[in-house]
């Protein structure tokens, strides 16, 4: 048995599997698990950030960066590092507070706290000055995760009822097409009852 053929196979293979994701690719050791053992993948992966290949984002957590020619390396998006970690598990994932706002168009401003709401463990990850946190909720709140209508109940909830006017509404209802706005009114059960006329309202044509 030749251990050094087999070790440089290895390291191609998770090589190989790193560059055929692409750039902006973020994964965990669990993602190789097919190729060798935890360990054998982690003293390869190592090597990788030591060679300045990949990055560590965190314990147990990589990402094959993005290289921009003027502004250099490029922070993954919050979505890939926060479906990194929950991958394995199968965990729901959901934007919420001012995270959802934004993505909306809402708020002009990024948080510096991403919130995602999971039925995973609960994680943060801090990517320079912005935090990724993974913060365990019910169920309920989940029915609607990777829905468009959850992201809204989401972000409704955290402009709150006083700041709910018509100018959100407008917004809202001009960037959901018309079959994310009949998803609106379905999900409207699981938003809380103060919220339900605004989702009748965002989902009517004018």
């Amino acid at each position: 048995m030749n251990v050094t053929k087999d070790r440089q196979t290895a390291h191609n293979r998770v090589v190989s599997r790193v560059y055929g994701h692409g750039r902006g690719w973020v994964f965990t050791p669990n993602d190789f698990r097919d190729l060798g053992t935890r360990q054998a993948i982690g003293t390869i992966l190592r090597r990788l950030v030591k060679r300045g290949a990949i990055e560590r984002l965190g314990y147990g957590l990589y990402h094959y960066p993005v290289k921009h020619p003027t502004i250099g390396t490029i922070s993954p998006s919050p979505e890939n590092v926060a479906r990194a970690i929950v991958s394995r598990a199968g965990a729901r994932l959901l934007p919420s507070g001012a995270y959802a706002a934004n993505i909306l168009g809402l708020s002009k401003q990024v948080p510096a706290r991403i919130t995602f709401l999971t039925d995973a463990q609960s994680r943060t990850v801090r990517l320079g000055r912005q935090v990724i946190q993974l913060k365990p909720t019910a169920t309920r709140n989940l029915a609607t995760a990777d829905r468009i209508s959850g992201i809204v109940i989401q972000a409704l909830r955290f402009l709150g009822r006083k700041n709910v006017n018509e100018r959100v509404i407008q917004e809202l209802r001009s960037r959901l097409s018309k079959d994310e706005k009949k998803i609106l009114v379905k999900d409207a059960k699981y938003a809380p009852a103060w919220l339900e006329a605004f989702l009748r309202q965002v989902a009517k044509s004018r």
